[in-house]
Parts: C-alpha cells; sequence; structure tokens
C-alpha cells in the first residue's frame, strides 16, 4: 500500500489563506506540521484539517524568541485512526517538543513523529546536539518516520546522526529554505539555498519517491515523500 506524507513548516508569519490551499490539495495522507500556534483562531490549522477528516496529535511548547514569548509546536495529523499520543520535551534550555503517534494502515502500525528543532543560523551547536540525541533515543527500531524542520543543514552532525539510524527520503538534499528574508532576520537568506527539512524513514520501509513542494505560503517549502508500507 502507498501512502504520501507530507512535511513543512507552516511559519508564525505564514500567509493562512495559501497554507490551506495548499494543504487541502496536497492529498497527503499523513501530514506534519511545524509552528502550529495554539489558541489562534484566525490560523486554527488544526480545525481545518479536522473538517477535511484528520486526526491529530499536537505538541505546543512556551518558547522565547527574542523579545517575544509564543506557544507553538508540531502537530501530527492523519487520514487514519491514531493511538498511543505522546508528547516529548527535548531539551529544558531553549525547549523545543516532538510528538509522535500510533497509525495502523491495513495490517500495520506506524510509529510517526514530527518535530522542531532549535534555529542555529546553521551553526552546530550543543543546545541542537542534545535536542536531535534526545529524539534518536525515542525512536523505534522498525515501521517508523521521523518529519520536521530539524534546522540542521545536510553535513551537520545532527543530521549524520540521524542517518545512521534511519534513512533521509530525499538523498539529493535539494534546499527547503528560505522562501522569504524575513525567515531569518540574522542569517539574511538570499534565497531558497538552504535545507532544513527532512523526511526519515526506518529501513524497513520502502521509499518510492520524494519531492520539494512549490508555495509560498511560508518562509520553508513543504517536503512530500511516497512510501509503500
Amino acid at each position: 500500500m502507498q501512502l504520501k506524507i507530507l512535511s513543512w513548516n507552516i511559519w508564525i508569519d505564514g500567509h493562512f489563506d495559501q497554507i490551506t490551499d495548499f494543504l487541502k490539495s496536497s492529498n497527503a495522507d499523513i501530514i506534519g506540521l511545524q509552528e502550529v500556534l495554539k489558541n489562534d483562531n484566525k490560523r486554527d490549522v488544526i480545525s481545518f484539517l479536522a473538517d477535511l477528516d484528520y486526526n491529530h496529535a499536537f505538541a505546543p511548547i512556551k518558547k522565547v524568541w527574542g523579545n517575544e514569548t509564543w506557544n507553538d509546536g508540531p502537530a501530527l495529523f492523519s487520514k487514519y485512526e491514531i493511538s498511543n499520543v505522546q508528547k516529548y520535551e527535548l531539551s529544558r534550555t531553549d525547549a523545543r517538543a516532538a510528538v509522535s503517534a500510533d497509525i495502523k494502515v491495513e495490517d500495520r502500525v506506524l510509529h510517526i513523529f514530527t518535530t522542531h528543532l532549535i534555529h542555529t543560523h546553521q551553526q552546530q551547536t550543543n543546545i541542537q546536539e542534545e535536542q536531535m540525541n534526545n529524539l534518536i533515543k525515542l525512536l523505534p527500531g522498525e515501521q517508523t518516520i521521523v518529519m520536521g524542520d530539524f534546522n540542521a543543514i545536510p553535513d551537520s552532525s545532527v543530521i549524520k546522526n540521524m542517518r545512521n539510524v534511519l534513512v533521509d527520503s530525499d538523498p539529493t538534499s535539494a534546499p527547503t529554505w528560505s522562501v522569504y528574508p524575513e525567515g531569518c532576520v540574522t542569517c539574511k537568506p538570499k534565497g531558497i539555498e538552504i535545507r532544513l527539512d527532512y523526511i526519515f524513514t526506518s529501513k524497513d520501509i520502502r521509499i518510492l519517491s520524494s519531492q520539494v513542494e512549490s508555495s509560498k505560503a511560508s518562509d520553508h517549502l513543504p517536503i512530500s515523500a511516497v512510501i509503500e508500507v
């Protein structure tokens, strides 16, 4: 059986009408979103996808950016019934979260995770290493999919550590960020030149294709993979 997996950081400053248009047309079976705000009536992506018959699991966490405090986090959505929802805090300093759920597809149970690691301006930091190591400790060895905005480039030790455990769905490492210079006022990206977003699977899942999708709704491009289970 084939499934379409979609991962996307929808950006707190994203264009919500374009976000919903893309999600509706994506025809994804399982979706991982990042920067989903809690209790935001103007950007209620959870209710929008619920109306499209997606079940969900959400892990908001308070974080400080500059002088502002946000309560957002990663969220999973599935056309299939979900169970065993778990929420994890990956570090106490510069807190980031992961959320997981089990999804039964025919006679198999898939273990699905999505996360959003700290942004480090494409530099190696101990906090990001801690977050990734704590995530890796959580992962089952089989029937596992991990997706999200890892805020790490393909050659970083963070991504190399994940590739030692799981399979990267896109070996070409096509760039996913930044659609807008406002994506980071510190490093001021000049275009879509950097890969920060990934979908990983355990070795027992067959990856049929992967793609960087097209949208101007967020500073990140959506990414997808078609798998066979």
